[in-house]
């Protein structure tokens, strides 16, 4: 390992933990907080599991702690609460705390590159064409499944179900969470596919020499 990436880890660590443990300072609930950042924590444990037989691009590894980052900002606030969005629902009219669509962007977005470079490094699917619609189905279908834990999650948690779901009486806020997700995926693929690439490409002469 090179002292360059030793940096970058010892960055990224930083910035995750430095967020995790602000966000765990007085959150406005508790319970939520724990289902919000979750995701993150087990991110974190998987990354640090797989780092040595199975590296991702940089650029994949910033991809994560953004996402991670805004997991934990939701996870302190709440969703429907988060100080800089309750701003923008002032300043632009907007009925409600637009926040959660943040979240549900980039649960389109990060997802999208994940799945780019597994299916890339394993040849999964050789046809970028059919790459590219595989991808955006498996965004998709996470999205849908996330929906579906929260729904279980907020029959089962009863009170702590408004704070945790966010819908603050949007009543397509499902249906408009998983078109943000697939907004999310469309716009990943158009925009980092070539810069993807460039890096999936050096790591493959980094691994092999």
């Amino acid at each position: 390992m090179t002292t360059k990436q030793r940096i970058a880890i010892a960055l990224w660590l930083a910035v995750f933990f430095a967020v995790l443990i602000w966000s765990a300072i007085e959150p406005k609930d508790y319970f939520v907080w724990f289902l919000e950042a979750l995701p993150a924590i087990i991110a974190v444990l998987l990354l640090a599991y797989t780092y040595k037989r199975f590296p991702l691009t940089p650029l994949l590894y910033v991809l994560i702690l953004v996402h991670a980052v805004i997991l934990m900002v939701g996870s302190h606030f709440t969703y429907a609460e988060v100080p800089l969005f309750e701003s923008f629902k002032e300043w632009f009219g907007f009925e409600r705390n637009n926040y959660d669509k943040l979240g549900h962007l980039a649960q389109g977005f990060v997802p999208a590159i994940l799945a780019r470079e597994l299916l890339i490094r394993h040849s999964v699917v050789k046809s970028p064409a059919w790459r590219n619609l595989f991808i955006i189905s498996v965004c998709l279908a996470f999205s849908a499944f996330y929906e579906l834990i929260e729904w279980w999650v907020a029959v089962a948690s009863g009170s702590g179900a408004d704070a945790f779901l966010g819908t603050q009486g949007y009543i397509w806020d499902t249906q408009s969470d998983m078109g943000f997700a697939l907004l999310g995926a469309i716009l990943a693929l158009l925009t980092l596919s070539k810069w993807h690439d460039k890096q999936l490409a050096q790591l493959a002469r980094t691994s092999t020499g």
